[in-house]
């Protein structure tokens, strides 16, 4: 059985618990007590040299980066399917996964970290003021990539919209308003019971 290292809070193991549940994969979860560095424990370093979440263990392979395990599942568990079946759909969908991490999520981590778990005396305004610039302009990006349809790849659910769920959630906390496409996405991904099931309880 599969095995997946995660933390409830982590944006990024939660992306891979959302791909399990909507294939149905049979898997084990096994919380990393992040709290207590548990994460930086010579037996989790074993797992990943760079001690974070997530890491997907099955037998003696290990995976440790979130859009690679997320990859792999598509790969070993086809159905249902959460990708495209032709290559240029394939490439659509690396594409908006990679724009995520590339102009959305390094931003969001950027101010989404010290709000949740370090005082005000320690935020950055400049810099949360420089990200959330970067965020709105990738939004806008977004909202045209959709256009008018449900999801962003062909106008099906893929792994492109499992990347954004768990970081979109947060952009409240970012003080970003999403042009009126993507808040409709949002709403419509928030919906999902893999994405209510995972979400985490604060």
């Amino acid at each position: 059985m599969l095995k997946l290292h995660y933390h409830p809070f982590s944006t990024y193991a939660r992306r891979v618990h959302i791909a399990l549940l909507d294939k149905k994969v049979p898997h084990e979860l096994i919380v990393v007590d992040m709290v207590n560095r548990a994460h930086k424990q010579p037996d989790f370093l074993a797992l990943n040299p760079y001690g974070r979440v997530p890491a997907l263990v099955e037998d003696d392979f290990v995976l440790y980066e979130s859009t690679a395990i997320l990859n792999y599942l598509e790969a070993t568990h086809p159905t249902p399917a959460l990708v495209p079946t032709d290559a240029r759909g394939r490439a659509l969908v690396d594409m908006h996964m990679k724009l995520c991490d590339l102009q959305f999520t390094r931003q969001a981590v950027a101010i989404i970290f010290p709000k949740r778990f370090f005082p005000k005396e320690r935020w950055d305004l400049p810099l949360f003021a420089q990200m959330r610039g970067e965020i709105e302009a990738h939004m806008k990006a977004v909202a045209k990539a959709l256009g008018g349809n449900e999801y962003l790849v062909r106008n099906a659910y893929s792994l492109a919209d499992i990347c954004y769920v768990p970081f979109l959630e947060f952009l409240p906390l970012m003080e970003v308003t999403p042009p009126p496409e993507v808040a409709a996405w949002m709403a419509r991904l928030a919906a999902r019971p893999s994405v209510q099931q995972t979400k985490p309880a604060v």
